[in-house]
């Protein structure tokens, strides 16, 4: 029976000339077949695609239609049937610097509340977070938690508390009272961030500077603040946003002499109607400059976003 089994077989893979056949080129191999793990790749990648594209037109569909719609004419913002073609007017950017809905007091107010708390946000939490990130002490996990749990907090739990300790000292409707309030939520993320990038560090590069006589001063300044440039970025570019954002805390804290752009664009939704056209042109002003600082650092912003994306922290 083996023997049998095995001559037939011999004899299938011969040819007519007698002699042994080899595999057609043509034929796929079992490796070169479809895999239906492949399958599953490329469907998946389609949908991401597919997903991506949604959320980008979800995103961009209402930024667009906020900038042509702040060159509108009164006329073309109201009509019935949204308009797509129409001739474009800068009225709506000039009647936000002229008589009484001036723009230019709020600009600057923004600017400088903004500015300032982000500024401060960023040197300060550095400090913090480099001691935070080199301390040994007992509870230091827990001090962080802590320090990141202030910034969770609702911010109607902290405005009353504010309003009273401000209007003692004297700072209810100036900037140094909106730098103080946006200080408060954005310092601790400040120093949970700086000291993530901290700690990324290796000791050894602190340690060398000591040995080759530096303060530790020195060192912090000269070796391990200049390697952590793209967290100081990050830092300064998320509380600038925040800052910039912030509504809440400028209609508590802010009066006539210290409002920002977002109390400027309240004020035009009125008794009377809502003038659309000059709310998109503040919305313009609002948007863009945000959307330009972090096109502008983005790579930074990346590094500053996925750090510890590889090591699970």
């Amino acid at each position: 029976m083996t023997s049998t089994s095995t001559t037939d077989t011999a004899a299938g893979q011969r040819g007519a000339t007698g002699q042994p056949t080899e595999a057609s080129p043509t034929r796929p191999s079992a490796l070169h077949q479809a895999n239906p793990m492949d399958r599953g790749t490329a469907r998946s990648r389609v949908l991401t695609k597919v997903v991506l594209g949604v959320g980008l037109l979800w995103t961009l569909v209402p930024l667009v239609w906020m900038l042509l719609s702040s060159f509108k004419s009164k006329t073309d913002v109201t009509a019935p049937t949204p308009r797509l073609w129409f001739t474009p007017t800068l009225d709506n950017y000039v009647g936000l610097f002229s008589g009484a809905n001036n723009l230019t007091p709020y600009l600057v107010h923004s600017v400088l509340a903004a500015g300032l708390s982000a500024v401060l946000a960023t040197a300060l939490g550095a400090l913090a977070g480099y001691g935070l990130a080199h301390t040994r002490m007992r509870g230091r996990k827990q001090l962080s938690f802590w320090i990141i749990s202030t910034r969770m907090a609702p911010i109607a739990a902290v405005v009353l508390p504010l309003f009273l300790i401000f209007r003692g000292l004297g700072l209810i409707d100036s900037i140094p009272g909106l730098v103080l309030a946006y200080l408060t939520f954005d310092l601790p993320f400040a120093i949970w961030l700086m000291s993530a990038f901290f700690a990324e560090l290796p000791p050894s590069l602190e340690e060398s500077a000591l040995v080759e006589g530096c303060t530790r001063w020195q060192a912090y300044w000269h070796v391990v603040l200049p390697l952590t440039k793209s967290g100081l970025v990050t830092t300064f570019v998320l509380c600038l946003v925040f800052a910039w954002n912030d509504y809440a805390f400028a209609l508590v804290f802010s009066g006539p002499s210290s409002q920002t752009l977002p109390m400027a664009a309240s004020q035009l939704v009125t008794q009377t109607g809502i003038d659309w056209g000059q709310l998109c042109a503040i919305g313009v002003f609002v948007v863009v400059p945000m959307m330009l600082a972090g096109l502008a650092v983005r790579r930074w912003l990346v590094t500053g976003l996925t750090l510890g994306a590889v090591t699970g922290e």
